[in-house]
């Protein structure tokens, strides 16, 4: 399992993603599954991943294959003209990866060899655009009510961002957020871990603006995790006592 999020900010985007793969409590490994492409002052397009890892390899083998087609190939990754074109492209690619490998497997394969994807970037003249790929090769974009995408290890993370996400938020805001949303995911979840990788990408930079790799011993994730616990236990203490009493008789 994993969790993955991207968020839409005014300011441009914020991705998520943590690391861990598992195939039991006894068989873990850390793989990253946030890949990212540039044009320098032309485009930056970002894919995290979800699901079967020969799945997902496959395609982000097939997408760093389309980043580097020469420029009379239409369907390079760095060459189509839309950010709506390179979710189709990715879409495509996602579908016919999950159906050659269930063909392979025959009956065995069916259900076992999903992904999904979110898809997030900017090409010069146009806005940041942030895309969840599903397994079928369909896609749905962010949009004003919908300005986040989850995929893997959802539930958990979930509520806090839906209570603290604010369009015009910072980004120093929507990091702390998300910091908060995988902390909450961490805690519930074993099969989502550290190390976390963290991107930032301010409108019209075409570059990371932030990226980092957020380790075990991170102390600025440590103090997150601490502090947002003791707020917890702080505002459940803070809430009205519960009474055995029947309210309703008086004495």
């Amino acid at each position: 399992m994993t969790y993955c999020v991207g968020m839409v900010l005014d300011k441009g985007l914020v991705l998520m993603s943590d690391t861990r793969t598992n195939s039991g409590v006894d068989n873990i490994s850390v793989f990253r599954k946030m890949h990212t492409w540039t044009v320098p002052g032309e485009r930056i397009i970002s894919v995290m991943t979800a699901g079967n890892l020969a799945t997902t390899q496959a395609v982000i083998s097939k997408l760093e294959e389309r980043s580097k087609a020469p420029e009379d190939r239409q369907n390079g990754l760095l060459e189509l003209p839309s950010m709506f074109q390179v979710a189709v492209e990715a879409g495509k690619l996602l579908r016919e990866t999950i159906t050659q490998t269930q063909e392979a497997n025959g009956a065995r394969g069916k259900g076992r060899f999903t992904a999904s994807i979110i898809l997030a970037g900017q090409i010069a003249g146009m806005e940041p655009r942030l895309f969840m790929i599903y397994p079928e090769g369909n896609f749905i974009e962010a949009s004003f009510d919908t300005p986040f995408f989850q995929i893997g290890e959802t539930k958990y993370g979930r509520p806090i961002i839906i209570r603290g996400y604010d369009r015009d938020m910072g980004f120093e805001d929507a990091v702390k957020l998300l910091m908060v949303s995988f902390d909450s995911t961490l805690k519930a979840n074993l099969s989502v871990g550290l190390p976390l990788d963290l991107m930032v990408i301010e409108r019209d930079s075409f570059a990371p603006s932030h990226e980092r790799r957020i380790e075990y011993d991170d102390p600025y994730f440590d103090a997150i995790s601490s502090k947002w616990g003791d707020a917890l236990r702080s505002a459940f203490h803070s809430l009205p006592d519960y009474s055995f009493a029947d309210p309703r008789k008086t004495t």
